[in-house]
């Protein structure tokens, strides 16, 4: 058996069923073994969206990602990509290819070490042949337990030495308890004292406790502490189904009705949410709240740079049941939100004007969110993108269903479609769609076609005011330019049929309903162009850039 042979075999015993990226000298021997062993390869067209693809499919899928490129340049490629995996906590293991150890004079020579610390990513290096599964097993280990990109650099010639089978390989699961990570009793106790003396409880609940499948232990606490629920970004509309006291998300991109309420919290429960500086309007949000913070981290410091009064190390469902099972033995509190008035001001749903901005040819973006969330079905999950286009979706889409939203990560635009590829792939080929602005999205326009070659039910729907929405706005604030950001682009719905997907382009309701429709009943993939008007500012822009209270 061959070293790359070896490393293969070691990935498979991880439970890599998936590998995104492209091949090269220092990496197709590795991608022929993984191929030999039932290994699906996604062959992509740039390194970097690779990555991303395998951060969207981990986030799915909740295990750690692949994704594999060769020697020098095939790594620089993965700095953006791997850098928004870092920030958004994504396990993930990326196979590099290196040249033969210690030719600093060969063409594709990188010091791949360092250059994994400058873009956030820890490194394991394949050093010696004895040593290639104990690397394998710690990269996992390390994406598995610490939430974070992994760079296992493997020299060429290192690879294609003799490997000597020590025994059977022992994957990294195998070294990780499975347990829940269990509350302290007195924390727990701390924690219903200060929710006990409280009269208007919120519960903000974070992608950590909707990943650890908390939702029935936190609608239960909710009823019992007559408590608003709130999300983050990465939980949008979790648990909103017929809950008459969820507010959407807390922080930028909460209604005005959802701020108002929230500032009069005298006690925040924070459930696997960071409550970082997004969440808590850096601390504004909730001026006279007790924080509750329960979470599997050691600790965590608040978007105000603070420490929660009680903080709960564990995982959310023992926690919060926990937490439950405390409060049932004390008086029943006070109503709280639990009130007819309160009920009257979120009845009302979160929707834009009743009348849309008209110009010829192009539509308003609420319009477009507003259709997009009435005509797709609430079983095909949505990825949000970055940019002021998204963040009309980003506030508006009102109903159930599964989002992941690159929001925050590195700021980085471009992601979004990718991330949807991997995590359709994660899924089982289930449709999916994605929201995403014109100029995000041609930075990774020939992705699509990686989407039509592997029959990826992907919808793209493409915000498109032909420019740079953000700077656009940004500048006329500013007293600037705008039209210095507006870029003219083709009309992408005939791209797409072009690269053998389905598409078209929209400037009218009744043509997106039609796309829609075309989509919805045969999913593949698919671009919506939806040229939409430079005349409507979001919500969160018309806040941050003119300090409206909308």
């Amino acid at each position: 058996m061959k070293v790359y042979e070896a490393l293969a075999e070691a990935f498979v015993h991880e439970g890599t069923s998936d590998v995104f990226g492209m091949m090269g000298d220092a990496n197709m021997h590795w991608m022929n073994a993984l191929h030999q062993r039932g290994v699906r390869l996604y062959e992509v067209r740039h390194e970097g969206s690779g990555l991303g693809m395998a951060d969207g499919w981990a986030r799915t899928a909740g295990r750690p990602g692949v994704v594999t490129t060769t020697s020098g340049p095939g790594v620089s490629q993965l700095a953006t990509s791997m850098l928004c995996a870092s920030r958004a906590g994504t396990p993930l293991v990326a196979f590099c290819g290196e040249t033969p150890v210690g030719d600093e004079t060969a063409v594709q020579y990188l010091d791949q070490r360092r250059f994994a610390a400058a873009i956030e990513c820890d490194f394991v290096h394949v050093s010696r042949p004895d040593l290639a599964e104990e690397a394998v097993q710690r990269a996992f280990y390390t994406a598995r337990t610490r939430s974070r990109p992994v760079m296992l650099s493997a020299p060429f010639d290192v690879q294609v030495k003799d490997f000597e089978d020590a025994g059977p390989y022992t994957p990294s699961t195998d070294l990780i308890g499975h347990a829940r990570l269990l509350p302290d009793p007195a924390a727990i106790l701390r924690a219903a004292e200060l929710v006990q003396a409280s009269k208007r409880v919120v519960i903000i609940a974070g992608r950590g406790a909707r990943l650890a499948g908390a939702g029935e232990q936190i609608l239960r606490l909710q009823e019992q502490t007559g408590a608003l629920l709130a999300t983050t970004l990465q939980a949008k509309n979790w648990l909103c189904e017929g809950n008459e006291h969820h507010v959407g998300i807390s922080g930028l991109f909460g209604s005005k009705v959802a701020m108002e309420l929230l500032q009069e919290a005298d006690c925040v429960i924070a459930v696997g949410a960071s409550l970082n500086h997004y969440t808590t309007e850096h601390g504004l949000l909730f001026p006279d709240a007790s924080y509750v913070q329960i979470d599997t981290s050691p600790n965590l410091v608040m978007g105000h740079g603070k420490a929660a009064d009680v903080y709960v190390q564990a995982d959310a469902v023992t926690a919060v049941a926990e937490l439950s099972r405390v409060l049932d033995k004390r008086p029943a509190g006070a109503q709280g939100f639990h009130t007819p008035e309160v009920r009257s001001r979120l009845a009302a749903p979160l929707r834009a004007p009743a009348e849309y901005h008209a110009e010829p040819g192009r539509l308003d973006p609420r319009e477009v969110i507003h259709v997009l969330d009435a005509e797709i079905p609430p079983e095909i999950g949505l990825v949000l993108g970055s940019g002021h286009q998204t963040d009309f979706g980003t506030m508006l889409f009102q109903r159930s269903r599964d989002v992941l939203s690159n929001y925050g990560m590195f700021g980085a635009i471009g992601q979004a479609p990718l991330l949807t590829i991997g995590s359709v792939v994660a899924d089982g080929g289930k449709p999916a769609f994605v929201v995403e602005g014109d100029a995000s999205f041609l930075m990774h326009l020939s992705e699509f076609e990686t989407a039509v070659r592997y029959g990826l039910p992907v919808l793209v729907v493409v915000m498109n005011d032909e420019g740079l929405g953000a700077e656009y706005h940004k500048a006329k604030a500013k007293g600037l330019d705008p039209e210095l950001a507006v870029i003219p682009t083709p009309e992408l719905g005939a791209v797409a049929v072009a690269l053998g997907g389905g598409g078209a382009t929209v400037r009218t309701t009744a043509e997106l309903t039609a796309a829609l429709s075309d989509y919805v009943r045969s999913p593949r993939p698919y671009i919506i162009d939806v040229r939409i008007t430079r005349n409507v500012l979001s919500v969160p822009y018309r806040r941050l850039q003119y300090g409206e209270d909308v």
